[in-house]
């Protein structure tokens, strides 16, 4: 759409753009275009759009064949945008994205997302739609130039803070263009920025406690020009050997340490990670026969290594809401790591029964007390890992303690959005919960 075309269509609909919505409506087709070829669209495609506007994105998104979802905060606009874009795959919400529930998009099999965010909301924005764990790959963002550069900060760098950090722990942030205030109607006072955020690989960076990254780097920014072991003094123990084992000057200042350097921090402070093969090296499980008798017992790896028939345990937590609570794996983990699976899971050690295994499994991984029913016994197969398992369901709306060597992260889920994420991504999850949330949902029906 043309500048005079714009003009005309928001006399029209009789809409004066609103400096509080952050309403600076791109008018610059060329650009919009080049914004969108970023994105790489096809057809398989699931587009979040945040403040559409009068569809200047919205168009070339349509046009790649993908799907948008477009959130748009003004009536107006949304019943503009449904009359000028007929068909089914557009869905307006009319509606605030700092609302939104993200938790819904993990129903789609590829979600990426672009917008032209307020400046007054964007951090905030972006800090819903990449909370990690987030079900979208890509993100193409127009933001205030100032917040782009923090995205994509150096160290060593005025721009390099907290946010940056905390962004680039899980995610790569490319600063692509700077964009002139010329190309948007009204003219903003400042001029913006493209960036373009993508995933982290999984494996791409040293393990970490992300809970505790988060704090240190926290409090390592509070107060910039002060020396960060005067600010951690009540954190770190042995300043000398922190800097020591992360290569970094003990005088140095928060903006000084790379994120490799601030991992290696937090995980100075924190329990060393283990090695995958120290994992439960000592564990002895219970061997059972075909009846689930027990006929012996065996030593982990033994057990996986021959296929051996045992025991173990699932457990289902839901709130008070009706959501279920899953965590997901831990990329130390020696079978299926990275994936989601129950809220707690286990194996029956030798001497110990189904049911002291669902209370132990419960403390160890998630630091939770409370009481379980048992809801359906499974026969052990293939897609078990040749386990007997007893499912067992409670009530808890948290908070956990997450057993960090079992668990990366963990988040309650309503049933209708875990029901259809299983349809669209089946290989997020591990294949023992699929199992268990089958019968489980058996039963209910």
């Amino acid at each position: 759409m043309k500048l005079s075309e714009m003009e005309a269509t928001l006399r029209e609909i009789r809409v004066t753009p609103v400096k509080t919505l952050g309403q600076n409506f791109l008018h610059d087709q060329n650009l919009a275009r080049w914004i969108v070829a970023r994105a790489e669209l096809t057809p398989d495609d699931y587009v979040v759009e945040v403040g559409p506007g009068l569809g200047a994105l919205t168009e070339f998104i349509l046009g790649s064949g993908a799907r948008v979802l477009a959130i748009e905060k003004d009536g107006r606009l949304a019943n503009f945008l449904r009359e000028r874009f007929r068909g089914d795959r557009l869905e307006i919400v009319h509606g605030d994205a700092l609302e939104f529930d993200v938790r819904r998009l993990f129903a789609q099999p590829r979600v990426k997302f672009i917008g032209n965010l307020p400046y007054n909301v964007s951090s905030q924005l972006l800090l819903n739609f990449t909370a990690y764990p987030s079900p979208i790959s890509l993100w193409l963002c127009m933001l205030q130039k100032e917040m782009a550069r923090r995205l994509s900060a150096e160290p060593r760098t005025a721009d390099y803070g907290a946010l940056t950090l905390i962004v680039q722990l899980h995610y790569r942030v490319e600063y692509l263009r700077t964009v002139p205030s010329s190309v948007f109607l009204p003219r903003p006072e400042v001029d913006s920025a493209f960036v373009k955020i993508t995933t982290r690989p999984p494996g791409e960076l040293p393990d970490y406690d992300a809970e505790l990254f988060a704090r240190l780097v926290r409090a390592g920014f509070s107060q910039r020009r002060k020396q960060l072991q005067k600010l951690l003094r009540d954190e770190v123990n042995d300043w000398q050997a922190a800097a020591q084992t992360g290569g970094f000057d003990p005088k140095a200042r928060a903006e000084e340490l790379s994120l490799i350097q601030w991992i290696a921090l937090s995980n100075f402070v924190g329990s060393k990670m283990p090695a995958p093969g120290d994992l439960h090296s000592a564990e002895l499980f219970a061997v059972v026969d075909v009846n689930d008798a027990v006929v012996g017992a065996a030593p982990r790896a033994e057990v996986h290594a021959n296929n051996l028939v045992h025991r173990a345990v699932h457990i289902l937590l839901f709130n008070d809401a009706g959501e279920l609570f899953l965590q997901k794996r831990s990329p130390l983990k020696d079978r299926h790591p990275c994936v989601w699976d129950s809220s707690a899971a286990g194996h029956v050690d030798a001497g110990e029964d189904y049911d002291v295994a669902a209370a132990r499994e419960l403390a160890e991984e998630l630091g939770v007390t409370c009481s379980l029913q048992r809801v359906a016994k499974l026969p052990a197969s293939e897609r078990t890992g040749h386990e007997f398992i007893w499912l067992y369901e409670g009530k808890h709306n948290g908070s956990f303690q997450l057993a960090r060597s079992e668990i990366e992260c963990g988040g309650f889920f309503p049933p209708d959005v875990l029901s259809g994420w299983l349809r669209a991504r089946p290989h997020d999850f591990a294949p023992g919960f699929v199992e268990c949330w089958q019968a489980y949902t058996r039963r209910a029906a």
